[in-house]
């Protein structure tokens, strides 16, 4: 299949000046883009996709099913405990099909966003109480579906978690309750589920998760990071203080040292959140090449901290992306601008990053942290996705220069002004509305509806 795109602007996400390409046209074939033509008048037969165009976004971290907890757990203040209950709750009683119409509707409220490619930290893999599914892998294959259905590609990051936790001295806490779900008893027997899994659809990808250090001994980090089933390792680091303290108390070693002893950080690792890091944590993230997902609006929901954002995009510029998390918010320009605006609130100064940086950790870094093409070059991948200019937001900011440009869509735009999301050369939003799920909003209010009924009974 064959088709065009014409760009008033198109941003390729490759480094330095000239990225930014004015009256583009681009060829796509087949899925990927053939040819990329600048200063070109618009030819009849093409897709008009007015606006600033980028590299299709990418959520590099996501946990589909807490969509449900969105404007739920702020009664009385809230506190991330009031949360974890919460959070609770749902676990225990998805199925396999309230969890497809869950995902299904949050995938596709993705794809309005701008969303591409979305890694999904997947840890609800039993039925309640632990016993395994007949098959196995159910739960896995839902989330698929949701995302085939939606349009978007996946990479399920199947997560091993075999421990509900440390206590204040170290010690290693059984599962309990809701976390009976996640568990598959021994590192082993999590590679041996996870490795069968065939993906149903060729827009999903397998990657392997260890939950945290809270949630396993070193021996099972081991297991996971070995693992020959996927290559790339996805971890939630050091996203509280008190994670930190009873690392040190069990092991006398930082989270991130841990994982170092275990063999649990290199290229094709992905840590998230890493919010609280000594300096040794960072330049041993850095001499060994990890990537890092920060998720701005989920840490700053649940109180846990600003990271140290600026120290490691100096360590390795374009290693950091970004994702939504717990989707208490699903706008990767908030997620962006946040990076920043974080850090004028800590230093009471600007400017800590360009534009592009940002930009850049929205869409070309979490599409390489999932295993996508990172920027618009013949040959990569044909996910595009176009914000409009003409709305209450962008309206009268300058777009002359390429700076001006690219700032206008970080600072001011938000997910509703994305017009047009494309995913391997197919349209999956068009002017605003999504080609292939209708009434987002009225299946998130049904799905979300369900699941909380059924937790109520």
């Amino acid at each position: 299949m064959t088709a065009r795109y014409w760009c008033p602007m198109l941003w390729t996400g490759e480094p330095g000046p000239g990225s930014l390409l004015r009256d583009a046209l681009v060829t796509v074939r087949d899925g990927t883009i053939a040819a990329i033509e600048r200063d070109r008048p618009a030819p009849p037969d093409a897709v008009r996709l007015a606006g600033i165009t980028l590299p299709g976004l990418a959520n590099a971290h996501s946990h589909a099913f807490h969509r449900a907890l969105r404007g739920r757990t702020h009664a009385d203040r809230g506190s991330f405990w009031t949360w974890r209950e919460q959070m609770y709750r749902i676990a225990a009683v998805l199925t396999p099909d309230t969890y497809l119409a869950l995902a299904r509707a949050a995938y596709a409220e993705m794809a309005l966003a701008g969303i591409t490619v979305v890694g999904e930290f997947h840890y609800l893999h039993h039925a309640p109480g632990g016993k395994p599914y007949d098959e196995p892998n159910v739960m896995g294959a839902a989330l698929a579906q949701a995302a085939a259905d939606a349009g978007i590609r996946l990479v399920l990051a199947d997560t091993c978690y075999l421990n509900g936790g440390l206590d204040e001295r170290g010690a290693l806490l059984p599962l309990q309750g809701a976390q009976l779900r996640f568990g598959d008893g021994t590192a082993e027997a999590w590679a041996e589920r996870a490795a069968a899994f065939r993906p149903p659809h060729p827009d999903v990808t397998v990657a392997k998760a260890i939950h945290s250090v809270r949630a396993m001994p070193p021996d099972a980090m081991r297991v996971v990071a070995g693992a020959p089933f996927a290559t790339d390792l996805h971890v939630h680091l050091s996203e509280q203080r008190a994670e930190n303290a009873a690392c040190q108390a069990a092991y006398g070693l930082s989270p991130t040292q841990l994982l170092g002893e275990a063999g649990a950080l290199g290229p094709r690792s992905l840590l998230v959140h890493a919010t609280h890091l000594s300096p040794a944590d960072r330049d041993l993230i850095a001499d060994l090449g990890a990537g890092v997902c920060l998720c701005p609006t989920t840490e700053r929901d649940l109180g846990d901290g600003i990271g140290p954002a600026p120290d490691l995009h100096a360590a390795r510029p374009g290693s950091l992306s970004l994702g939504s998390d717990s989707h208490a918010v699903v706008d990767p320009f908030e997620e962006a601008r946040a990076v920043e605006l974080n850090e004028r609130l800590r230093s009471e100064r600007r400017g800590h990053f360009a534009a592009a940086d940002l930009l850049y950790a929205a869409g070309p870094a979490g599409r390489g942290a999932l295993g996508r093409t990172p920027v618009l070059v013949p040959g990569a991948d044909a996910d595009l996705t176009t914000v409009r200019t003409d709305t209450v937001r962008l309206a009268g900011a300058d777009l002359g220069t390429d700076a001006d440009a690219l700032g206008a869509v970080v600072f001011a735009a938000t997910a509703a002004d994305v017009r047009h999301v494309v995913v391997a050369g197919r349209e999956v939003v068009r002017d605003g509305v999504h080609q292939l799920v209708e009434d987002v909003p009225g299946r998130l209010d049904r799905a979300v509806r369900a699941v909380w009924a059924e937790a109520a009974s």
